[in-house]
């Protein structure tokens, strides 16, 4: 069902995008806002993961180097029928981890320092399975493309403002009737609709990804108390990250305070992942 809802949500953007588009520019505009899809889904789809792993300066390690992990991931995969992802290391105290790639085939499965430090054996292989579980379920490319979008969306929305004040643009709006108030309309709403459904798409994913690694391993209360843990951990140490990759993490490594920033949170509330995955919460 949350696989329905993310490929649902991801055209529904795509069709905002054109439409967008067809506002400001008419059919050339819908036939920029497409080329921009596709250009900016193309560089996503090859180059993401790189980018994300040379951010956060993660750091390649061998199975000698941590073989717990390793050992763990092998196990897991290797039930699973998936390849062997490759293993960092990012020196940060930040307890927090995540993955990344195109597909199972070039995936990568990035852990903190800091989390290696705190959980223990059972609540580290439950964090690793819930990141394999992303892999599996490919939504690091879905998450990848609901940014794009978003971001084409916003870019469309500004390039068809500052069309309209010079005198630009010949839109299919003009045509119709429209006036610049609908032009500053949906300049203000087109980039924050746009948000919230790359934002319902990734917190859609989280829940996908628990109930994934839980199953996998068979201890949904280990996983359980690991995100108990890094929740409270990650507030005491925050992480210094970048907005554009927030939704990789398994816990956010921005912090609000509830009710209004948790509407832009890139993930679920950590109360109700904890109630999905045991049916209550933990004491």
């Amino acid at each position: 069902m949350n696989t329905f809802k993310s490929t649902l949500l991801l055209v529904v953007m795509t069709l905002f995008l054109l439409f967008i588009g067809d506002m400001f520019g008419g059919r050339n505009g819908m036939v920029l806002a497409f080329v921009l899809s596709v250009v900016f889904n193309f560089g996503t789809y090859f180059f993401s993961d790189k980018l994300a792993l040379k951010m956060y300066n993660a750091q390649p390690v061998t199975r000698e180097q941590l073989p717990k992990a390793y050992e763990v991931v092998e196990r897991l995969t290797a039930k699973q029928g998936l390849p062997m992802p490759k293993m960092y290391v990012i020196p940060m105290d930040s307890p927090n981890a995540f993955a990344t790639g195109r597909n199972p085939t070039h995936a990568s499965v990035a852990v903190t320092r800091g989390i290696l430090e705190l959980l223990d054996d059972e609540e580290l292989e439950g964090v690793l399975a819930h990141e394999l579980g992303h892999v599996r379920n490919r939504d690091i490319l879905t998450s990848s493309i609901a940014a794009t979008l978003a971001g084409a969306i916003t870019m469309v929305a500004r390039m068809g403002m500052w069309a309209s004040m010079f005198g630009g643009g010949g839109g299919g709006r003009d045509r119709r009737g429209g006036g610049g108030l609908t032009a500053l309309l949906m300049l203000i709403v087109a980039p924050i609709a746009a948000t919230l459904i790359q934002l319902a798409i990734s917190r859609s994913r989280e829940y996908e990804a628990d109930a994934t690694g839980a199953r996998e391993t068979g201890n949904p209360y280990a996983l359980a108390r690991a995100l108990q843990k890094l929740d409270a951990y990650s507030k005491r140490i925050p992480m210094q990250a970048s907005p554009s990759t927030a939704h990789l993490f398994i816990v956010a490594p921005f912090l609000g305070s509830g009710g209004f920033a948790n509407m832009f949170s890139t993930h679920p509330p950590m109360k109700e992942r904890i109630r999905r995955l045991i049916g209550r919460d933990l004491v």
